[in-house]
């Protein structure tokens, strides 16, 4: 039980730290070429688009039957924690782009025009607008995002990925052991529990509205 319940704390949080950076440039990507009128901005709108619906909208247990070659070839097997990786980051990163491409949106134009208008450039915009304005919002995100991880694992957990899903599928679903399931489920609520206070504090402590 003290090994799967590391192997999930550990698939989430690696796959978690992927994801919010790939999240973040995905939906910076969304929200920088949605209104420019250049035909290359036009493409790359369309093709992250395109690529984050499609991914967010697959079940994840099919996502991961889809990505067992490529899991295969990335990380050279198919079993265990390590190949729940890409799988796990593939299906949430597109779900928190979105998040992050709303949550850049409710920055005021205002504050961008008057940073452009003063000479900024777009990494100044990027950098001294949007990220700090958005960052509790972005934590937010963050959050829910690493709880919905945290229910991929368990599914995952279903083909051999490790951690508190497999223990509860092998050894107490199979093995016709509910005590078993009922520790592994409990362990899974505590860590959502955790996840969830963590990140309420992180955004109440930086979150400027609620000062």
């Amino acid at each position: 039980m003290r090994q799967a319940t590391w192997e999930t704390v550990w698939m989430t949080a690696l796959s978690m730290i992927i994801v919010a950076v790939l999240g973040i440039i995905l939906g910076l990507l969304l929200f920088e070429s949605r209104n420019k009128s250049g035909f290359g901005w036009k493409i790359i709108n369309w093709v992250v688009s395109f690529l984050v619906n499609v991914f967010r909208s697959i079940p994840f247990i099919i996502l991961i039957v889809l990505l067992l070659p490529f899991t295969k070839d990335l990380v050279g097997t198919i079993i265990g924690p390590k190949a729940a990786i890409p799988s796990l980051v593939i299906s949430a990163a597109p779900f928190y782009a979105r998040m992050v491409e709303a949550n850049f949106r409710e920055v005021d134009d205002g504050v961008i025009e008057a940073v452009k208008s003063m000479g900024g450039t777009n990494w100044d915009v990027i950098f001294k607008v949007l990220l700090p304005e958005s960052t509790p919002a972005l934590i937010a995100g963050a959050t829910v995002t690493a709880i919905s991880l945290i229910s991929y694992t368990a599914m995952a957990g279903a083909i051999g990925s490790g951690g508190l899903g497999y223990l509860a599928y092998l050894d107490g679903f199979q093995s016709n052991n509910n005590t078993v399931t009922l520790v592994a489920t409990v362990i899974i609520l505590i860590i959502v529990l955790i996840v969830q206070t963590v990140g309420d504090l992180l955004v109440k402590k930086i979150d400027k509205r609620t000062l």
